[in-house]
């Protein structure tokens, strides 16, 4: 009963129905929008057999002309991808600005890892509109709208001393109060995130520590909400207030945050990785054949004995320098690497302190779609590219012929 009584007499507010109905409209839009981005990426990667067949059938001919390996690798395009989580849809994450498809040959590996990072850095700036962004930004300030006033409209109203009269409990009455609002706007978060989740058939569990993740943002801004209430200021002074907080804990601390941590661990941008293999590469053109196989053969000593390369062109030297421009850049990779998960590191503890960047951290890390999956991706690419590599070498130092049927047993992308 006091509960229903409650509930008549906050829907009777005019913001009430407004404020819920708007947090439902955007988490309805943001599932349905997170839905159909997931949806374009399976059908991108659908058509990828179809393509990947079609391109190694028109260069299985042109190689039938000119039986070698060299040719061969040189020219397919092998695909990878990296397929959405059932969870993806609710926040995007690196998915936005990471490549989810790529295509790779058996040459210097490096320069086609990070050739994707060649995306307009103004758009990507916003980010996706996602159920993560409805949750970190527009969930605080409908419960900071619901919640700034809970007390102070009652002393305005003057109304406060005989609620306190009437109610000796007073701790239960304010608890459910409080306890409605919140429900409301949590059912209205979580609703559309189910029956995404549900579309999706996304696994119980994660989605189980989504809707943890959601309760437990909810509850931090409800007690800010209430605590800056409950000092007996005005609600403007209350609105104002939380504004303002909601300001500085949504996006200027964050950003500030992300300066800090840029600036404290400095990290060199993949495209610089891209240009420094290709000056080892270009300049492998100029250096002495034997020299460059030396190097070459010291890493691969299993290809020592083939017959060695003459004056002329010849495959074996120039993917021996391919690769040679992968190792020169190995301890660079690796620092790039080891310097964003030192950075993604600290995000995650500034997100102890601060919500905002908690919550958006642990929801791409549930869904799958955080730098640490990323990475992983990387790291399957680096192990198919040297699956191919493996599959193209014998023919190519052996200087065995390459047919069209050697076409269908290359490595496949798992």
């Amino acid at each position: 009963m006091l509960w229903r009584h409650e509930l008549r007499l906050f829907l009777r507010q005019r913001v009430a129905w407004p404020a819920l109905l708007l947090t439902l409209f955007l988490a309805i839009a943001s599932v349905v929008a997170g839905l159909a981005e997931v949806e374009r990426q399976r059908a991108a990667i659908a058509r990828i057999p179809a393509l990947q067949a079609e391109d190694v059938g028109a260069i299985a001919k042109f190689v039938a002309r000119e039986p070698d390996a060299g040719y061969a690798a040189y020219y397919t395009p092998h695909a990878t991808w990296d397929a959405p989580s059932p969870l993806a849809f609710a926040a995007i994450g690196q998915r936005d600005v990471a490549p989810y498809i790529l295509r790779i040959r058996a040459l210097g590996l490096e320069g086609q890892l990070y050739d994707s990072e060649l995306y307009n850095a103004e758009l990507a700036l916003p980010g996706r509109f996602d159920w993560a962004f409805v949750l970190t930004y527009l969930a605080p300030l409908i419960l900071i709208v619901l919640l700034h006033d809970l007390v102070s409209s009652e002393r305005e109203s003057g109304r406060l001393a005989l609620l306190m009269a009437m109610n000796g409990g007073r701790w239960r009455f304010w608890a459910r109060r409080i306890g409605l609002r919140l429900g409301l706007v949590y059912a209205a978060l979580i609703v559309p995130l189910a029956a995404g989740a549900l579309y999706a058939a996304a696994p119980l569990w994660p989605t189980a520590q989504i809707a943890g993740q959601t309760l437990g943002y909810c509850l931090i801004w409800t007690a800010l909400a209430t605590g800056i209430g409950a000092i007996g200021l005005s609600s403007v002074a209350n609105a104002a207030s939380l504004a303002a907080g909601w300001l500085a804990l949504t996006l200027i601390l964050p950003a500030l945050a992300n300066l800090a941590i840029n600036a404290a661990i400095p990290a060199r941008q993949g495209i610089e990785l891209t240009l420094a293999q290709r000056e080892v590469i270009h300049a492998g053109w100029d250096k002495p054949k034997q020299a460059t196989m030396a190097a070459f053969f010291r890493s691969h000593p299993e290809w020592r004995d083939t017959k060695p390369v003459g004056l002329g062109f010849h495959w074996k030297w120039y993917y021996a320098f391919q690769q040679l421009g992968d190792q020169s850049v190995a301890d660079q990779s690796r620092a790039y690497r080891a310097a964003l998960m030192r950075r993604d590191s600290w995000a995650r503890r500034i997100g102890w302190a601060l919500p905002a960047v908690g919550v958006q951290t642990a929801l791409h890390r549930i869904a799958r779609t955080d730098l640490t999956a990323q990475l992983a991706y990387q790291d399957r690419i680096r192990r198919y590219h040297t699956q191919l590599r493996r599959f193209y070498y014998p023919y190519i130092f052996n200087d065995i012929a390459f047919t069209d049927a050697d076409f269908g047993k290359a490595p496949r992308w798992r």
